[in-house]
């Protein structure tokens, strides 16, 4: 890539139009100081303007002052908006609950997760028997003082004698590896192993140790951009040294792939997975039981993607090849070659997207998904259908939580107006109990869900869930919450949201496209939305809008949208594109900055997805609908409350900072723009409910405010 750097320092906007607007702003709001420098890249022949590039660097003190300023500036605006001290009481009902996940069944024992209407964290409890009397597993209230350690995975031995589980400072994204013996609660410190970000331990079936991804510290070699790419694949020994575990493979040195792996149940399979985005997957494999340590490919060069679940020497095969809707496949491992595969259950005739295959009470328990909805069924290991699981009505079910000897499965559900349950199934007999179910003071009965199709730009047809209430007069009228993610596969389907409620309560609705980039629909949809496509996702989101407006639910001045992480990047896309449709934006954790998002964070794992300035056909691209490099001084931007959390280790926060920066610098419409940076919290946000409410809280009063929503009374009041 060519790249010229041209850098002066100024003390104003770069355009005229920008500096004045930014002078008004400033006298009307008081807005923090933030001043522009004079950065051009040339890149590709493409002349790109970076007046914040020094908000880069967070260490910096002029940044860290900066963003002390910014954030205290966001939250005294936010904290004298009226109706947030009714909307934090509210929220603190909804969100200091009590509630249960479905058991894991390992050995004599189960293990399952709790949220407690008195405790910030979850807290993992284990029973001997399913019924046996509840004992502590792991309380993260526990860990630290100030509540900043987070339990990541927690993943229990197939005898249940042990468990691995990770813990996360400030709930980031790196962490360190744990083993403790569950009988005596005691943590074994010789098993302690650091670089355990993409961990995942795969258990011996004998509990002599785990298989688990390993990452090298920070180093000269080693930057953050190339972690990824030095991962190994290791075994670990229990009560061994962790700096002696065995290599079993090694590092791809490509950042733009993710290794990974692991054992089947019976510890005859040994499985290596590279996987190149969210696009396509190598799988090898070896006979764990003999002294051969050549991997033999199994699926390699194929642009698809491939899980393999090993049970009584026979792979079962979900994939995406020749299939975009999913299929599910039987391979030999002594005839591995794909011309040798047998298809078990074909790509769906009617649509529906193959989500989940697990081998549960010795039959095949699938998941489907259909419309963006959820379908349960039970086949025999051949792939005849045995019966389909009833739900409650149209939503999101999980795979069914079972081992193959096991015929008592779990499984979870949830919908737009039903909390989550946990239900209990028998796979031989069919007969299904609810066995949990969150209780919430909230009355559903007032609203509604209905799911639409809208044409977008290039006239493909979209769907899209809209929840509000009943009796909602289309006259424009209704103050309208709009969000939405498009990429990486990622489905949006029907979920519970209490936090949600407070905006329901006050007259608001909800809505979310099922925008291409998404897996909804299939491989098809998601790569119509990738790469080069990527217009299309903003274009879908933009035409989800103009119908909401077109057919009387609401008007643009009523209107608000919000995204986080890749749809942080949409909602950016979006407000950029179209300032006029929207009054308000919630932009959270995002990617902004399209040209250099790879040098930072995890960037480079996501170039298969968006592709990268270093190729100059995709540098074009990129360059295009880049939210940083689309602002223009002048516009009258919609207000905008940029979340940013101060230990995001995944997406760069310089995005959330460069971006509010340049649109306080730009904005015309005497609306605010406002950064605020959740202090202790990583890509997912903070682990602490207390900080969930106050962050909701923010968000909702920023929202009805614009709005122009009535506020919430204080309660008693």
């Amino acid at each position: 890539m060519t790249r010229t750097i041209v850098l002066a320092v100024v003390t104003v906007a770069l355009s005229a139009t920008s500096a004045v607007a930014q002078k008004e702003q400033k006298a009307r709001m008081k807005v923090p100081e933030t001043r522009a420098v004079d950065v051009k890249d040339v890149v590709h022949g493409l002349t790109i303007a970076d007046p914040y590039r020094w908000l880069e660097d967070e260490k910096a003190p002029e940044v860290k002052a900066w963003m002390a300023a910014q954030d205290k500036y966001a939250r005294d605006a936010i904290a004298k908006l009226p109706g947030r001290e009714a909307l934090t009481a509210r929220l603190k009902q909804l969100y200091y609950v009590d509630s249960v996940s479905a058991p894991a069944h390992r050995g004599t024992r189960f293990f399952y997760r709790r949220t407690h209407a008195d405790r910030e964290k979850a807290v993992y409890y284990w029973r001997e028997g399913e019924n046996g009397a509840e004992k502590v597993l792991l309380d993260p209230n526990t860990m630290s003082k100030d509540g900043t350690t987070s339990v990541g995975m927690v993943v229990p031995s197939w005898d249940g004698k042990f468990v691995a589980y990770t813990t996360k400072a400030n709930n980031s994204d790196e962490a360190t590896l744990h083993v403790m013996e569950v009988a005596t609660g005691k943590e074994r410190p010789g098993d302690r192993i650091e670089g355990a970000k993409y961990a995942s331990p795969s258990w011996a079936p004998d509990a002599s140790g785990f298989y688990y991804t390993w990452l090298p510290p920070l180093s000269k070699e080693v930057t953050v951009a190339d972690r990824p790419g030095f991962a190994e694949l290791r075994f670990h020994p229990l009560g061994k040294d962790p700096e002696k575990d065995r290599l079993v493979h090694p590092a791809t040195k490509n950042p733009q792939t993710f290794l990974g792996g692991g054992v089947s149940r019976d510890g005859h399979w040994l499985f290596v997975y590279v996987q190149h985005g969210w696009n396509s997957t190598d799988v090898y494999f070896r006979d764990a039981r003999g002294k051969e340590l050549a991997w033999k490919p199994l699926a390699v060069g194929v642009d698809a993607q491939f899980e393999v679940e090993a049970y009584q020497d026979r792979f079962y095969v979900k994939t995406n090849w020749k299939a975009p809707r999913w299929r599910l496949l039987l391979a030999d491992p002594k005839k591995p070659a794909m011309a040798d595969w047998k298809e078990l259950v074909p790509e769906s005739p009617e649509g529906a997207v193959l989500e989940g295959v697990d081998i549960v009470g010795g039959h095949l328990a699938l998941q489907w998904m259909k419309s963006a909805a959820s379908a349960l069924e039970v086949r025999t290991l051949g792939g005849k259908l045995v019966r389909a699981i009833a739900l409650p009505t149209v939503g999101t079910a999980s795979s069914l939580f079972g081992l193959p000897e096991d015929d008592t499965a779990y499984f979870t559900f949830v919908s737009f107006t039903q909390p989550a349950q946990v239900w209990k199934t028998s796979v031989k007999s069919g007969d299904t109990s609810l066995w949990a179910e969150v209780k919430l003071p909230i009355d559903t009965t007032p609203y509604t869900v209905e799911q639409v199709k809208y044409s977008s730009k290039d006239g493909t047809q979209v769907t899209m869930f809209i929840v509000r209430r009943k009796d909602l007069k289309r006259d424009g009228s209704t103050p309208f919450l709009l969000g939405g993610y498009g990429g990486f596969n990622v489905s949006i389907t029907p979920s519970f949201s209490s936090g949600l409620y407070p905006w329901l309560e006050a007259g608001g609705a909800y809505a979310t496209p099922n925008l291409r980039g998404g897996g909804e629909y299939g491989e098809e949809w998601h790569k119509a939305g990738m790469g080069a496509k990527k217009q299309n996702v903003f274009d879908d989101f933009i035409a989800a809008a103009e119908y909401l407006v077109k057919e009387g639910y609401t008007k643009p001045e009523r209107l608000a949208i919000r995204g986080g992480s890749n749809g942080g990047l949409l909602v950016g896309a979006a407000l950029t594109q179209r300032p006029d449709l929207f009054r308000a934006v919630i932009c959270a954790v995002p990617l902004l900055d399209m040209v250099r998002y790879h040098l930072f964070g995890s960037g480079k794992t996501w170039i298969p997805e968006y592709g990268s300035s270093e190729d100059a056909a995709q540098a074009k691209t990129l360059f295009a609908y880049s939210p940083y490099h689309r602002v223009k001084g002048g516009t009258k931007y919609p207000a905008v409350l940029m979340m940013s959390a101060d230990a995001d280790d995944r997406v760069d926060p310089m995005h959330a900072r460069k971006m509010a920066a340049l649109l306080q610098a730009s904005s015309t419409s005497g609306l605010p723009v406002l950064l605020r940076i959740e202090p202790h919290s990583g890509h997912g946000g903070a682990d602490l409910v207390k900080q969930a409410v106050e962050q909701s809280a923010d968000s909702y009063a920023f929202l009805m405010d614009i709005l122009g929503m009535k506020a919430p009374a204080p309660a008693g009041k």
